[in-house]
């Protein structure tokens, strides 16, 4: 295998130790909890020499890219995230023959893809800093006495820093922690924007309070737009309540989080028994979200990154992809593949108003509908592909769930007692869950992503949000109920 002399590199990658035996519960949640409070620290440091008037190119995407505008997090995820992308579809289109059921090829599978976050950290970092989306302050430069290229260098690399940095506080998380630490951190910044999202009192450009109760507070009184309950029954004066009034979102969020805890807690049960020992019986749920919605983030970041290569295209002066104004795609390509996060990216009137406002012609309503249309297939069947994807390199797919069964000397009453029947059985659930998992989790997206969200989490990171805070919850009961009974770890491969 040509990878295999990758081995001796892979290896040497700085790496966090894995613990030597069973962490204590407590000693896991200290952990979580400390990267949790330095993910903050870190985002909340400004880069130091970058310009006020910079553009964040992925300011639509921090939501489930876990970042922040202008910090030492501003790639967040991103790296981490795409790296995972390039390697999927390398790999599940054959270009890297890998057997991924094989441990050996597994570790370096896992090993390519640290190396590829390195790279992607700066391959993201570059077309922000050479394109000039993010500047340097001139007036620092001029302080320091330096050229402008000195304070590029350096916010170049602080980016990279950052970049790095939140590689290995997932890392952290993963090996002495709860759960992972990329889901940790797309629920703490997807759970701050909802919280601002409910109480800032600031305004936005329409002149009202951004958070919800404010926002009613304001509306209900004597300087509110709402002139009366003729306005109020005039179509206009429901979309202006549905829409500005944030009753849409607030309907939206409560819908889709009722919908991923029903639908995390549908599952099919296959029913187990231990071979030696007689009454010990087990059942092995395959949730139907089986992948989780993590191959989400991936199909909203393959957007991301297409999205990138049209604005730094556009900037260059080259159209043929679409045309941006005010980093907004609104012709070509780019505006068909561009996501909607909102209602102002499919109502025609918002389109409109949108569109007039960076002095663009608005889109006819056809090429509105054929924009809805693309990003349903986008995350219909990306979220189906990539959590085909999903399963089979993060050791979900039916032969190594057949084999940790086996392994832990549980068996299937009624079938004999091996490897190969186990996956035979598995195989006629486990593939056509994802598959139907991969589809749900992309209607439930599209649907938040149309009504919007409280805050502007988007569809994408409330689901994400929802959906691993639940699983979350799981992974701590698991581990509490390991604590109490010892003998459960061999089960579940945790010693």
């Amino acid at each position: 295998m040509a990878f295999e002399s990758l081995a001796p590199l892979l290896n040497r990658l700085p790496a966090v130790k894995r613990p030597e035996g069973h962490v204590h519960f407590k000693k896991k949640l200290g952990w979580t909890l400390g990267i949790l409070v330095l993910y903050f620290a870190l985002a909340n440091i400004p880069l130091f020499g970058l310009d006020k008037n910079s553009i964040d190119l992925f300011e639509l995407y921090r939501a489930f890219f876990a970042g922040a505008s202008g910090s030492l997090m501003v790639l967040g995820i991103g790296p981490i995230v795409t790296a995972s992308i390039v390697l999927q579809l390398l790999v599940g289109a054959g270009v890297i023959k890998m057997d991924l059921s094989d441990p050996h090829q597994q570790a370096i599978f896992q090993g390519l893809q640290k190396l590829l976050v390195f790279v992607m950290v700066a391959l993201e970092a570059l077309p922000q800093i050479l394109g000039g989306y993010m500047r340097p302050d001139a007036s620092l430069a001029a302080l320091l006495g330096v050229p402008d290229s000195y304070i590029t260098i350096l916010l170049f690399i602080q980016i990279c820093i950052g970049g790095i940095l939140i590689l290995y506080m997932d890392e952290i998380v993963s090996k002495w922690g709860i759960g992972s630490g990329v889901g940790l951190f797309i629920i703490a910044g997807v759970s701050q924007q909802i919280v601002t999202g409910i109480f800032n009192w600031k305004s936005d450009n329409t002149g009202l309070p951004i958070g919800l109760i404010p926002k009613w507070i304001y509306l209900a009184g004597p300087s509110s737009p709402i002139s009366g309950l003729d306005y109020i029954m005039r179509p206009e004066g429901i979309q202006y309540l549905l829409v500005q009034g944030g009753i849409l979102a607030l309907v939206s969020t409560v819908v889709i989080y009722l919908m991923v805890v029903y639908v995390e807690s549908t599952r099919i049960e296959i029913p187990l028994a231990h071979a030696a020992v007689r009454g010990a019986r087990g059942r092995f749920p395959v949730k139907l979200i089986y992948a989780s919605v993590l191959p989400m983030i991936l199909v909203r970041a393959l957007q991301a990154n297409i999205q990138m290569i049209g604005l730094i295209l556009s900037s260059k002066g080259i159209m043929f992809l679409g045309e941006y104004k005010q980093g907004i795609p609104v012709s070509g390509l780019m505006y068909y593949l561009s996501p909607i996060n909102s209602p102002s990216g499919w109502i025609p009137s918002l389109v409109s108003s949108q569109f007039t406002s960076v002095g663009a012609t608005p889109p006819a309503v056809w090429q509105i509908i054929l924009h809805v249309m693309t990003d349903a297939f986008m995350l219909i069947g990306g979220g189906i592909i990539f959590a085909l994807f999903w399963i089979e390199t993060t050791g979900m797919g039916a032969k190594n769930v057949a084999e940790k069964i086996q392994n832990s000397g549980m068996q299937i009453p009624g079938y004999r007692r091996s490897s190969g029947t186990l996956e035979r059985v598995m195989q006629r659930y486990i593939p056509k869950v994802t598959v139907i998992g991969g589809a749900f989790i992309g209607i439930l997206t599209l649907i938040a992503s149309l009504m919007g969200t409280l805050g502007g989490a988007g569809g994408t990171g409330l689901l994400l949000t929802v959906s691993i805070m639940y699983r979350l919850y799981e992974d701590i009961a698991s581990q509490q109920m390991m604590e109490m009974h010892p003998m459960m770890r061999s089960f579940f491969g945790k010693e």
